[in-house]
């Protein structure tokens, strides 16, 4: 399905691994210039490198930034101040007991996850309503829905980032401008693989076999068995980004695999 999103501008944050470079990828395959974040600019440059290969008729950008860094992200402003669409992938997650978290934890929680999103959207989201056609996008979690009680304070920011994308969403009220959440369930990340590999270190078994133990043991409410391809969530993105998802507006939109019990 051919998304309509040739020659439009993306700017996708954290889209150097995981999530949000397969975001990215999936964007650039449907024409879209994509500018690529991460902190780190060799992993940034590599990034570009390989969706320019990979699909030469883009033209893909280097868009290093510390996004929870304000002059960094003033200096992004000031370099790129225009986008047609803005998915706030970038986060960080760690497995925490809750009375391990003390302030210091919630703050860089908040400030990284939510306030950085937030800065983002308030800079590219009048524009977008100016021009009556944008999208943005936030990458949530099914931990926004239902905490596990194994990470709180990731917890907390995911919920948090669905309250900001209803409200914001109430801004674009009879424009084409759409403001959604995608709400993944476990993702099999580079960082995921590595985690499953090393628990099962010295068994003669293939990664699927892995990923199904794994799966049967930990996660038995996943209706799926098996953690979600990045890709599949990249897609997912693009559609939302297309004008065929126009009227997903507010929405928490899971992708989940069926780790959500409840109907809504």
């Amino acid at each position: 399905m051919e998304m309509g999103l040739n020659h439009k501008t993306a700017l996708v944050t954290g889209s150097t691994k995981g999530i949000g470079k397969a975001i990215a990828m999936e964007l650039a395959k449907e024409g879209v210039h994509v500018l690529i974040n991460g902190r780190n600019e060799d992993e940034v440059e590599r990034t570009v490198h390989e969706i320019k290969s990979n699909y030469p008729a883009t033209s893909p950008q280097p868009a290093a930034a510390d996004m929870v860094d304000i002059e960094q992200r003033e200096a992004l402003f000031l370099k790129y101040p225009h986008v047609d669409l803005l998915v706030n992938s970038m986060g960080m997650y760690e497995i925490m007991q809750y009375e391990d978290v003390g302030d210091e934890v919630w703050e860089k929680y908040f400030r990284t996850n939510v306030l950085a999103a937030n800065a983002l959207s308030k800079f590219y989201l009048p524009q977008m309503l100016k021009n009556n056609d944008g999208r943005v996008i936030f990458i949530a979690s099914e931990e926004a829905l239902m905490p596990s009680g194994q990470m709180p304070q990731y917890a907390m920011t995911k919920s948090m980032l669905l309250s900001l994308s209803k409200s914001l969403s109430k801004l674009t009220i009879g424009s084409e401008v759409t403001v959604n959440t995608i709400l993944p369930g476990p993702t099999l990340s580079e960082n995921v693989q590595q985690i499953i590999e090393g628990i099962y270190p010295n068994e003669d078994l293939t990664f699927s076999e892995k990923e199904k133990r794994f799966m049967k043991t930990n996660l038995p409410q996943s209706e799926i068995q098996r953690f979600i391809k990045p890709s599949e969530i990249g897609r997912l993105a693009a559609f939302i980004c297309s004008p065929y998802a126009s009227a997903f507006k507010g929405s928490p939109i899971r992708m989940d695999g069926g780790m959500i019990p409840t109907i809504f």
